[in-house]
């Protein structure tokens, strides 16, 4: 196992992380045989996050006894002081320790991020909890390519989480800034929320870039954290057959593969469009159905309430066909 040092928290870290989503398909029992084969793997890092139901709890309830052994991070979408400082308060319980060695404002938009910083905002809590030993560093993730240029020049961010992967490159020079700024890149959806199938090749891929510093695939067997580590662990440059499997991935891919850049935004109906796509995705390619259901449910507007006007169509900049893939999620999602 290859370790790295996660930018300016200085924290030693593996180059392969544990993503805390899939481990709601399984149970406590099964979360804790899982945490022992991590120790066993030499992996040390985990990620969770508040919106993941029961993923913080049954991750405290596996920790018991090897908490030692992992750098801890965890998100919170709240974005004032007063939701931020209940939720890490609710993580920590939830987790079971006495602090968190990570805490990341999770997916911000563009008005959330200056709420966040604002007086009163999520930022505050943060910060206080950092100087109380509650946390011991901030981080934030995001899936906006402009947010994560701004948020590079934020002076309180210490890592910057976003999507990263063979059909997502969209972000590929701030991942290189971020190596220069020495502030941790941690990947998210490494295979593109379950639309890359070959684990493998798409693993070779993230850590063949230097400036990675983790990548966090979702883990809920033994067996992905052996293919995982097998993979992560092969930094040789790639040959010349990964990339003629590369080129055919974003052939497959590269046409109907929404990368969640958000420049299809505003809708003329309100639709979150972006999030619409991912909830989806969560539901067809992750087998998590319920989690994505509820939601989806929860969106002001969902995929039906489309008019066809098509205006986000003359706006994305890979020319998806943005409303046939909203009529196949409003079939597959039910409304």
């Amino acid at each position: 196992m290859e370790y790295r040092i996660l930018g300016k928290t200085g924290l030693e870290i593996s180059r392969l992380g544990f993503g805390g989503i899939p481990i709601q398909k399984i149970d406590a029992e099964g979360t804790k045989a899982l945490i022992a084969d991590l120790v066993e793997a030499g992996v040390n890092y985990i990620d969770t996050a508040r919106g993941y139901t029961v993923s913080e709890e049954y991750l405290g309830y596996a920790l018991e006894g090897v908490r030692d052994k992992f750098v801890l991070a965890t998100k919170s979408m709240a974005r004032t002081k007063d939701a931020m400082a209940k939720d890490i308060d609710i993580s920590l319980k939830n987790l079971r320790t006495d602090y968190i060695d990570l805490y990341q404002v999770h997916n911000p938009g563009a008005a959330d991020l200056e709420k966040v910083m604002a007086e009163g905002g999520a930022l505050e809590a943060l910060l206080e909890a950092k100087a109380a030993g509650k946390i011991g560093h901030i981080g934030i993730t995001l899936h906006s390519v402009e947010l994560f240029r701004q948020a590079l020049d934020l002076e309180w961010v210490e890592t910057i989480m976003f999507p990263y992967n063979i059909v997502e490159t969209q972000g590929e020079e701030l991942i290189a800034e971020c190596e220069r700024k020495n502030i941790g890149f941690i990947c998210m959806k490494p295979l593109a929320g379950g639309a890359i199938e070959d684990a493998e090749i798409a693993l070779r891929f993230i850590v063949s870039n230097p400036a990675v510093t983790v990548v966090i695939p979702g883990m809920a067997e033994k067996k992905e954290i052996a293919q995982n580590v097998s993979a992560t662990s092969n930094t040789s440059p790639l040959n010349a057959e990964e990339q003629k499997k590369i080129t055919k991935i974003k052939e497959d891919l590269g046409t109907n593969f929404c990368r969640r850049c958000n420049y299809c935004a505003p809708c003329t109906a309100g639709i979150n469009i972006s999030g619409v796509l991912l909830f989806e995705g969560y539901y067809s390619r992750y087998d998590l159905k319920e989690w994505a259901l509820s939601r989806y449910s929860s969106m002001p507007k969902t995929a039906s309430d489309c008019i066809d006007c098509g205006v986000c169509e003359t706006r994305c900049p890979y020319n998806l066909p943005i409303r046939q893939m909203l009529k196949k999620a409003a079939e597959v999602m039910g409304k």
